[in-house]
Protein backbone atom coordinates (compact mmCIF):
# COMPACT_ATOMS: atom_id res chain seq x y z
CA UNK A 1 0.00 0.00 0.00
CA UNK A 2 1.20 3.49 -0.84
CA UNK A 3 1.83 5.95 1.96
CA UNK A 4 -0.55 8.66 2.05
CA UNK A 5 0.60 11.78 2.38
CA UNK A 6 -2.23 13.92 4.82
CA UNK A 7 -2.19 18.42 4.67
CA UNK A 8 -3.26 20.45 8.00
CA UNK A 9 -6.35 22.59 6.73
CA UNK A 10 -4.39 25.69 6.85
CA UNK A 11 -1.48 23.79 5.04
CA UNK A 12 -4.45 22.68 2.17
CA UNK A 13 -5.46 26.60 2.36
CA UNK A 14 -2.23 28.12 1.39
CA UNK A 15 -1.20 25.25 -0.83
CA UNK A 16 -4.65 26.23 -2.88
CA UNK A 17 -3.70 29.70 -2.38
CA UNK A 18 -0.21 29.34 -4.03
CA UNK A 19 -1.52 27.01 -6.85
CA UNK A 20 -3.50 30.36 -7.77
CA UNK A 21 -0.67 32.75 -7.53
CA UNK A 22 1.66 30.33 -9.69
CA UNK A 23 -0.96 30.54 -12.48
CA UNK A 24 -1.42 34.31 -11.60
CA UNK A 25 2.65 34.59 -12.29
CA UNK A 26 2.13 33.02 -16.09
CA UNK A 27 -0.57 35.39 -16.26
CA UNK A 28 1.48 38.49 -15.40
CA UNK A 29 4.47 37.67 -17.41
CA UNK A 30 2.29 37.06 -20.53
CA UNK A 31 1.09 40.47 -20.43
CA UNK A 32 4.63 41.72 -20.30
CA UNK A 33 5.59 39.43 -23.12
CA UNK A 34 2.67 40.32 -25.06
CA UNK A 35 4.18 44.06 -24.97
CA UNK A 36 7.79 42.35 -25.72
CA UNK A 37 6.86 40.93 -29.09
CA UNK A 38 4.05 43.86 -30.10
CA UNK A 39 6.84 46.36 -29.70
CA UNK A 40 9.57 44.81 -32.11
CA UNK A 41 6.56 43.89 -34.92
CA UNK A 42 5.61 47.06 -34.79
CA UNK A 43 8.37 48.11 -37.35
CA UNK A 44 7.77 44.98 -39.76
CA UNK A 45 4.15 46.28 -40.52
CA UNK A 46 5.36 49.47 -41.37
CA UNK A 47 8.07 48.43 -43.57
CA UNK A 48 6.35 49.70 -46.63
CA UNK A 49 5.82 52.83 -45.63
CA UNK A 50 9.56 53.44 -44.06
CA UNK A 51 10.20 52.13 -48.04
CA UNK A 52 8.34 54.76 -49.63
CA UNK A 53 9.17 57.87 -47.43
CA UNK A 54 12.79 57.41 -46.74
CA UNK A 55 13.29 55.49 -50.05
CA UNK A 56 14.73 52.51 -48.14
CA UNK A 57 15.70 49.00 -50.13
CA UNK A 58 15.33 45.32 -49.39
CA UNK A 59 18.34 45.20 -47.68
CA UNK A 60 18.26 47.88 -45.57
CA UNK A 61 15.20 47.24 -44.23
CA UNK A 62 16.67 43.61 -43.77
CA UNK A 63 19.28 45.53 -41.95
CA UNK A 64 16.69 47.07 -39.64
CA UNK A 65 14.84 44.24 -39.00
CA UNK A 66 18.38 42.15 -38.16
CA UNK A 67 19.78 44.58 -35.92
CA UNK A 68 17.42 43.90 -33.07
CA UNK A 69 18.48 40.15 -33.42
CA UNK A 70 21.59 40.34 -33.34
CA UNK A 71 21.88 42.95 -29.64
CA UNK A 72 19.02 40.08 -28.44
CA UNK A 73 21.66 37.38 -29.08
CA UNK A 74 24.35 38.77 -28.48
CA UNK A 75 23.36 39.85 -24.70
CA UNK A 76 21.39 36.83 -23.93
CA UNK A 77 24.00 34.47 -22.43
CA UNK A 78 25.12 37.60 -20.59
CA UNK A 79 21.55 38.45 -19.48
CA UNK A 80 21.02 35.12 -18.38
CA UNK A 81 23.83 34.53 -16.17
CA UNK A 82 23.13 37.56 -14.40
CA UNK A 83 19.58 36.33 -14.16
CA UNK A 84 20.94 33.59 -12.11
CA UNK A 85 22.32 36.01 -9.81
CA UNK A 86 20.24 38.57 -9.10
CA UNK A 87 16.69 38.80 -8.54
CA UNK A 88 14.57 38.07 -11.80
CA UNK A 89 11.48 39.97 -11.09
CA UNK A 90 13.75 43.17 -10.92
CA UNK A 91 15.53 42.39 -14.84
CA UNK A 92 11.92 42.15 -15.81
CA UNK A 93 9.94 45.38 -14.93
CA UNK A 94 13.30 46.97 -16.19
CA UNK A 95 13.52 45.64 -18.92
CA UNK A 96 10.13 46.38 -19.79
CA UNK A 97 10.42 50.26 -18.98
CA UNK A 98 13.82 50.31 -20.92
CA UNK A 99 12.37 48.79 -24.16
CA UNK A 100 9.07 50.88 -23.72
CA UNK A 101 11.07 54.15 -23.71
CA UNK A 102 13.12 53.20 -26.53
CA UNK A 103 9.75 52.06 -28.75
CA UNK A 104 8.82 55.44 -27.73
CA UNK A 105 11.91 56.81 -29.20
CA UNK A 106 11.13 54.84 -32.74
CA UNK A 107 8.89 57.66 -33.50
CA UNK A 108 11.78 60.51 -33.75
CA UNK A 109 13.92 58.38 -36.35
CA UNK A 110 14.66 59.74 -39.62
CA UNK A 111 18.03 58.24 -41.10
CA UNK A 112 18.98 54.23 -41.65
CA UNK A 113 21.24 54.70 -38.81
CA UNK A 114 18.43 55.80 -36.22
CA UNK A 115 16.53 53.03 -37.15
CA UNK A 116 19.17 50.60 -36.89
CA UNK A 117 20.85 52.27 -33.52
CA UNK A 118 16.85 52.29 -31.70
CA UNK A 119 16.54 48.33 -32.51
CA UNK A 120 19.73 47.23 -31.62
CA UNK A 121 19.04 49.60 -28.27
CA UNK A 122 15.36 47.86 -27.94
CA UNK A 123 17.48 44.19 -28.47
CA UNK A 124 19.64 45.33 -25.22
CA UNK A 125 16.29 45.98 -23.47
CA UNK A 126 14.39 42.77 -24.45
CA UNK A 127 17.46 40.20 -24.08
CA UNK A 128 17.20 40.27 -20.36
CA UNK A 129 13.20 39.12 -20.40
CA UNK A 130 13.51 35.44 -20.95
CA UNK A 131 15.76 33.99 -19.13
CA UNK A 132 14.90 35.85 -16.55
CA UNK A 133 10.88 34.86 -17.06
CA UNK A 134 11.15 31.31 -18.23
CA UNK A 135 13.55 31.07 -14.86
CA UNK A 136 11.46 32.62 -12.38
CA UNK A 137 8.30 30.34 -14.50
CA UNK A 138 10.18 27.31 -13.55
CA UNK A 139 10.18 28.39 -10.25
CA UNK A 140 6.35 28.61 -9.60
CA UNK A 141 5.79 25.40 -11.80
CA UNK A 142 7.67 22.22 -11.78
CA UNK A 143 7.87 19.07 -14.20
CA UNK A 144 4.37 18.45 -13.80
CA UNK A 145 3.02 21.40 -15.27
CA UNK A 146 5.40 23.08 -16.82
CA UNK A 147 5.09 22.38 -20.61
CA UNK A 148 1.30 24.14 -19.81
CA UNK A 149 2.94 27.10 -18.22
CA UNK A 150 5.75 27.33 -20.71
CA UNK A 151 2.75 27.33 -23.74
CA UNK A 152 0.42 29.66 -21.96
CA UNK A 153 3.06 32.57 -21.78
CA UNK A 154 4.24 31.10 -25.77
CA UNK A 155 0.44 32.36 -26.41
CA UNK A 156 1.21 35.87 -25.62
CA UNK A 157 4.30 35.91 -28.03
CA UNK A 158 1.53 35.12 -31.15
CA UNK A 159 -1.08 37.26 -29.64
CA UNK A 160 1.65 40.14 -29.18
CA UNK A 161 2.83 39.53 -33.02
CA UNK A 162 -0.63 39.80 -34.22
CA UNK A 163 -2.02 42.93 -32.55
CA UNK A 164 1.57 44.55 -33.08
CA UNK A 165 1.53 43.98 -36.48
CA UNK A 166 -2.13 44.93 -37.03
CA UNK A 167 -2.62 47.69 -34.79
CA UNK A 168 0.88 49.49 -36.17
CA UNK A 169 -0.12 49.17 -39.55
CA UNK A 170 -3.49 49.67 -39.09
CA UNK A 171 -2.59 52.96 -37.06
CA UNK A 172 -0.05 53.83 -39.79
CA UNK A 173 -2.20 53.99 -42.52
CA UNK A 174 -4.63 56.81 -40.40
CA UNK A 175 -2.14 58.77 -38.15
CA UNK A 176 1.28 58.05 -39.50
CA UNK A 177 3.81 55.15 -39.21
CA UNK A 178 5.01 56.52 -35.68
CA UNK A 179 1.54 56.45 -33.63
CA UNK A 180 1.81 52.77 -32.80
CA UNK A 181 4.97 53.19 -31.34
CA UNK A 182 4.10 55.68 -29.01
CA UNK A 183 0.65 53.54 -28.37
CA UNK A 184 2.94 50.26 -27.63
CA UNK A 185 5.87 52.01 -25.12
CA UNK A 186 3.08 53.88 -23.43
CA UNK A 187 1.14 50.93 -22.79
CA UNK A 188 4.43 48.90 -21.80
CA UNK A 189 5.40 51.56 -19.20
CA UNK A 190 1.62 51.23 -17.59
CA UNK A 191 1.81 47.63 -17.22
CA UNK A 192 5.38 47.70 -15.45
CA UNK A 193 4.45 49.87 -13.17
CA UNK A 194 1.13 47.91 -11.74
CA UNK A 195 3.48 44.48 -11.67
CA UNK A 196 5.50 46.36 -9.69
CA UNK A 197 3.08 45.86 -6.76
CA UNK A 198 2.06 42.36 -7.60
CA UNK A 199 4.53 39.99 -9.14
CA UNK A 200 7.58 38.20 -6.51
CA UNK A 201 10.46 36.63 -6.27
CA UNK A 202 10.07 32.96 -6.10
CA UNK A 203 12.83 30.65 -4.65
CA UNK A 204 14.96 28.91 -7.05
CA UNK A 205 14.22 25.21 -7.39
CA UNK A 206 11.04 25.86 -5.18
CA UNK A 207 8.41 24.05 -7.54
CA UNK A 208 11.13 21.21 -8.36
CA UNK A 209 11.00 20.70 -4.59
CA UNK A 210 7.86 20.63 -4.14
CA UNK A 211 7.06 17.83 -6.47
CA UNK A 212 9.83 15.72 -5.08
CA UNK A 213 8.37 16.19 -1.77
CA UNK A 214 5.14 15.00 -2.66
CA UNK A 215 6.80 12.10 -4.79
CA UNK A 216 8.53 11.07 -1.97
CA UNK A 217 5.28 11.20 0.62
CA UNK A 218 2.93 9.63 -2.32
CA UNK A 219 5.35 7.23 -3.18
CA UNK A 220 8.09 6.70 -0.94
CA UNK A 221 10.77 7.51 -3.62
CA UNK A 222 11.78 10.96 -5.39
CA UNK A 223 13.57 13.66 -3.44
CA UNK A 224 16.48 14.08 -6.21
CA UNK A 225 15.84 16.92 -7.67
CA UNK A 226 18.49 19.91 -6.73
CA UNK A 227 17.00 23.41 -6.09
CA UNK A 228 19.13 26.13 -4.38
CA UNK A 229 23.06 26.65 -3.40
CA UNK A 230 25.53 28.94 -5.21
CA UNK A 231 24.82 29.78 -9.23
CA UNK A 232 27.18 27.96 -11.39
CA UNK A 233 30.63 29.60 -12.94
CA UNK A 234 30.44 29.76 -16.04
CA UNK A 235 32.62 27.03 -17.02
CA UNK A 236 30.21 24.77 -15.04
CA UNK A 237 27.06 26.10 -16.96
CA UNK A 238 28.61 25.49 -20.02
CA UNK A 239 29.68 22.08 -19.00
CA UNK A 240 25.78 21.11 -18.04
CA UNK A 241 24.36 22.91 -21.22
CA UNK A 242 26.93 21.66 -23.99
CA UNK A 243 28.14 18.56 -22.15
CA UNK A 244 24.85 16.64 -23.57
CA UNK A 245 24.68 15.82 -27.36
CA UNK A 246 21.00 16.06 -26.66
CA UNK A 247 21.22 19.90 -25.21
CA UNK A 248 23.32 20.70 -28.23
CA UNK A 249 20.72 19.35 -30.59
CA UNK A 250 18.46 21.01 -28.93
CA UNK A 251 20.14 24.29 -29.29
CA UNK A 252 20.80 23.92 -33.22
CA UNK A 253 17.26 23.26 -33.82
CA UNK A 254 16.20 26.05 -32.35
CA UNK A 255 18.49 28.14 -34.40
CA UNK A 256 17.26 26.86 -37.96
CA UNK A 257 13.65 27.08 -36.55
CA UNK A 258 14.29 30.55 -34.90
CA UNK A 259 15.73 31.38 -39.16
CA UNK A 260 12.27 30.31 -40.11
CA UNK A 261 10.29 32.10 -38.01
CA UNK A 262 11.98 35.64 -38.57
CA UNK A 263 11.55 35.36 -42.17
CA UNK A 264 7.64 34.81 -41.46
CA UNK A 265 7.87 37.75 -38.38
CA UNK A 266 10.20 40.48 -40.63
CA UNK A 267 8.78 39.98 -44.45
CA UNK A 268 5.27 38.71 -44.38
CA UNK A 269 3.23 41.74 -44.30
CA UNK A 270 5.90 43.19 -47.27
CA UNK A 271 5.11 40.25 -48.90
CA UNK A 272 1.38 39.91 -48.92
CA UNK A 273 1.78 43.34 -50.42
CA UNK A 274 3.59 42.77 -53.24
CA UNK A 275 2.28 39.80 -54.43
CA UNK A 276 -0.97 39.48 -53.40
CA UNK A 277 -2.08 42.75 -53.28
CA UNK A 278 -3.23 43.30 -49.93
CA UNK A 279 -3.22 46.96 -48.14
CA UNK A 280 -0.87 47.89 -45.31
CA UNK A 281 -3.66 47.49 -42.84
CA UNK A 282 -4.73 44.07 -44.04
CA UNK A 283 -0.99 43.05 -44.33
CA UNK A 284 -0.17 43.82 -41.14
CA UNK A 285 -3.23 41.67 -39.65
CA UNK A 286 -3.94 38.79 -42.57
CA UNK A 287 0.52 38.84 -42.21
CA UNK A 288 0.69 37.35 -39.36
CA UNK A 289 -3.47 36.42 -37.74
CA UNK A 290 -3.57 33.41 -39.12
CA UNK A 291 -0.21 31.99 -38.40
CA UNK A 292 0.08 33.12 -34.63
CA UNK A 293 -3.61 32.72 -34.23
CA UNK A 294 -3.02 29.18 -34.94
CA UNK A 295 0.23 29.16 -32.83
CA UNK A 296 -1.73 30.52 -29.77
CA UNK A 297 -4.49 27.32 -30.74
CA UNK A 298 -2.34 24.70 -30.83
CA UNK A 299 0.48 25.45 -28.32
CA UNK A 300 -1.42 24.81 -24.76
CA UNK A 301 -2.76 21.77 -26.54
CA UNK A 302 0.99 21.18 -27.36
CA UNK A 303 2.14 21.72 -24.05
CA UNK A 304 -0.84 18.89 -22.49
CA UNK A 305 0.44 16.20 -24.56
CA UNK A 306 4.45 17.14 -24.08
CA UNK A 307 3.71 16.80 -20.09
CA UNK A 308 2.04 13.87 -20.68
CA UNK A 309 4.42 11.79 -22.79
CA UNK A 310 7.17 13.27 -20.60
CA UNK A 311 5.92 11.13 -18.25
CA UNK A 312 6.26 8.02 -20.21
CA UNK A 313 9.51 8.58 -21.80
CA UNK A 314 12.36 10.83 -21.46
CA UNK A 315 12.19 12.74 -25.18
CA UNK A 316 8.36 12.95 -24.79
CA UNK A 317 8.57 16.95 -25.04
CA UNK A 318 10.59 17.19 -27.85
CA UNK A 319 8.94 14.36 -29.50
CA UNK A 320 5.93 16.86 -29.75
CA UNK A 321 8.17 19.49 -31.10
CA UNK A 322 9.70 17.13 -33.58
CA UNK A 323 6.85 16.65 -35.11
CA UNK A 324 5.34 20.26 -35.34
CA UNK A 325 8.53 21.20 -37.30
CA UNK A 326 8.44 17.61 -39.44
CA UNK A 327 4.62 18.19 -40.84
CA UNK A 328 5.15 22.09 -41.06
CA UNK A 329 8.27 21.48 -43.05
CA UNK A 330 5.28 21.31 -46.04
CA UNK A 331 3.31 24.42 -45.43
CA UNK A 332 6.40 27.12 -45.10
CA UNK A 333 7.04 25.71 -48.69
CA UNK A 334 3.40 26.18 -49.84
CA UNK A 335 3.66 29.63 -48.11
CA UNK A 336 6.65 30.51 -50.50
CA UNK A 337 5.46 29.01 -53.62
CA UNK A 338 1.59 29.48 -53.65
CA UNK A 339 0.09 31.83 -56.18
CA UNK A 340 -3.46 31.77 -54.62
CA UNK A 341 -5.09 33.66 -51.86
CA UNK A 342 -7.20 30.71 -50.39
CA UNK A 343 -4.08 28.19 -50.34
CA UNK A 344 -1.91 30.86 -48.43
CA UNK A 345 -4.16 31.43 -46.02
CA UNK A 346 -4.75 27.87 -45.12
CA UNK A 347 -1.04 26.81 -45.79
CA UNK A 348 -0.25 29.77 -43.03
CA UNK A 349 -2.83 28.28 -40.49
CA UNK A 350 -1.43 25.17 -40.85
CA UNK A 351 1.58 26.13 -40.73
CA UNK A 352 0.90 28.18 -37.06
CA UNK A 353 -0.74 24.61 -36.00
CA UNK A 354 2.70 23.31 -36.72
CA UNK A 355 4.33 26.17 -35.25
CA UNK A 356 2.61 26.23 -31.70
CA UNK A 357 3.77 22.40 -31.68
CA UNK A 358 7.27 22.94 -31.54
CA UNK A 359 7.24 26.22 -29.49
CA UNK A 360 5.46 24.85 -26.50
CA UNK A 361 8.72 23.07 -25.91
CA UNK A 362 11.40 25.07 -26.56
CA UNK A 363 12.65 25.66 -22.97
CA UNK A 364 10.81 22.96 -21.12
CA UNK A 365 12.73 20.26 -23.14
CA UNK A 366 16.01 22.32 -22.56
CA UNK A 367 14.95 22.74 -18.29
CA UNK A 368 14.50 18.55 -18.27
CA UNK A 369 18.47 18.99 -18.77
CA UNK A 370 19.58 21.61 -16.59
CA UNK A 371 19.89 21.98 -13.07
CA UNK A 372 17.73 24.76 -11.31
CA UNK A 373 20.14 27.21 -10.40
CA UNK A 374 21.78 27.41 -14.13
CA UNK A 375 18.21 27.69 -15.90
CA UNK A 376 18.70 31.29 -16.92
CA UNK A 377 21.81 31.16 -18.08
CA UNK A 378 21.01 28.01 -20.32
CA UNK A 379 17.96 29.96 -21.35
CA UNK A 380 20.16 32.99 -22.33
CA UNK A 381 22.57 30.39 -24.07
CA UNK A 382 19.66 28.97 -25.97
CA UNK A 383 18.37 32.70 -27.31
CA UNK A 384 21.95 33.71 -28.20
CA UNK A 385 22.02 30.32 -30.30
CA UNK A 386 18.37 30.52 -31.74
CA UNK A 387 18.88 34.39 -32.63
CA UNK A 388 21.54 34.26 -34.26
CA UNK A 389 19.49 32.20 -36.32
CA UNK A 390 17.12 34.86 -36.00
CA UNK A 391 19.62 37.46 -37.30
CA UNK A 392 19.95 35.81 -40.34
CA UNK A 393 16.20 35.12 -41.27
CA UNK A 394 15.59 39.06 -42.56
CA UNK A 395 19.20 39.42 -43.91
CA UNK A 396 18.36 36.22 -45.96
CA UNK A 397 15.51 37.28 -47.65
CA UNK A 398 17.04 40.95 -48.12
CA UNK A 399 19.78 39.31 -49.84
CA UNK A 400 18.09 36.72 -51.79
CA UNK A 401 15.58 39.20 -53.16
CA UNK A 402 18.50 41.81 -54.30
CA UNK A 403 20.84 39.26 -55.58
CA UNK A 404 18.55 35.85 -56.66
CA UNK A 405 18.12 36.17 -60.06
CA UNK A 406 16.45 37.96 -62.90
CA UNK A 407 12.74 36.75 -62.36
CA UNK A 408 12.31 40.14 -59.73
CA UNK A 409 11.73 40.88 -56.20
CA UNK A 410 8.54 39.03 -55.73
CA UNK A 411 9.58 36.09 -57.00
CA UNK A 412 12.93 35.87 -55.46
CA UNK A 413 11.10 36.60 -51.98
CA UNK A 414 8.50 33.88 -52.73
CA UNK A 415 11.86 31.20 -53.50
CA UNK A 416 13.15 32.81 -50.48
CA UNK A 417 10.52 32.00 -47.79
CA UNK A 418 10.19 28.48 -49.32
CA UNK A 419 13.96 27.56 -48.41
CA UNK A 420 12.26 27.79 -44.63
CA UNK A 421 10.71 24.84 -45.66
CA UNK A 422 14.16 22.44 -46.46
CA UNK A 423 15.57 23.91 -42.63
CA UNK A 424 12.47 22.64 -41.16
CA UNK A 425 13.26 19.21 -42.01
CA UNK A 426 16.92 19.50 -41.33
CA UNK A 427 15.81 20.82 -37.54
CA UNK A 428 13.39 18.26 -37.17
CA UNK A 429 15.93 15.68 -37.81
CA UNK A 430 18.19 17.43 -35.44
CA UNK A 431 15.39 16.64 -32.70
CA UNK A 432 14.70 13.31 -33.82
CA UNK A 433 18.46 12.34 -32.85
CA UNK A 434 18.07 14.79 -29.62
CA UNK A 435 15.44 12.58 -28.79
CA UNK A 436 17.73 8.99 -29.90
CA UNK A 437 20.92 10.20 -28.01
CA UNK A 438 19.32 11.34 -24.86
CA UNK A 439 19.84 10.03 -21.57
CA UNK A 440 16.84 10.32 -18.88
CA UNK A 441 16.49 13.89 -17.53
CA UNK A 442 19.12 14.93 -15.09
CA UNK A 443 18.46 14.30 -11.56
CA UNK A 444 20.84 16.23 -9.21
CA UNK A 445 21.17 15.85 -5.51
CA UNK A 446 18.21 17.99 -3.37
CA UNK A 447 20.23 21.14 -1.44
CA UNK A 448 18.44 21.13 1.94
CA UNK A 449 16.89 24.44 2.44
CA UNK A 450 18.29 27.14 4.79
CA UNK A 451 18.14 26.48 8.78
CA UNK A 452 16.87 22.88 7.69
CA UNK A 453 18.71 19.85 9.15
CA UNK A 454 20.15 17.46 6.30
Amino acid sequence: MKPVSKMPPGESTAASAHTAYRWQVVGMLWLVCFFNYADRQAIYAVFPLLEKEFGFDKLQLGLIGSAFMWVYAGGAPFAGFIADRVKRVHLILGGCIFWSFVTVATAWCSKLWHFVAVRAAEGLGETFYFPASMSLTADYHGPATRSRAFAFHQSSVYIGTILGSWLGAVLAEAYGWRAGFFLFGTAGLVVAAVLYFFLREPERGAADRAEARLAAATHGGGGDIAVAGQPLGMAATARQVFGRPATVLLMLAFLGANFVATIFLTWTPTFLVEKFGYSLGAAGLNGTLFIHLASALSAPLAGVVADRLARRFSGGRIAVQAFGLLVGAVFVATVGLCTTTPVLLAAMTAFGLCKGCYDAGIFASLFDQVEPRARASAAGIMNTVGWVGGALGPLFVGLATRYGGGDGDVANMSRAIACGGAVYLVCAALLIGAILCMRPASTFPITPEAGSTP
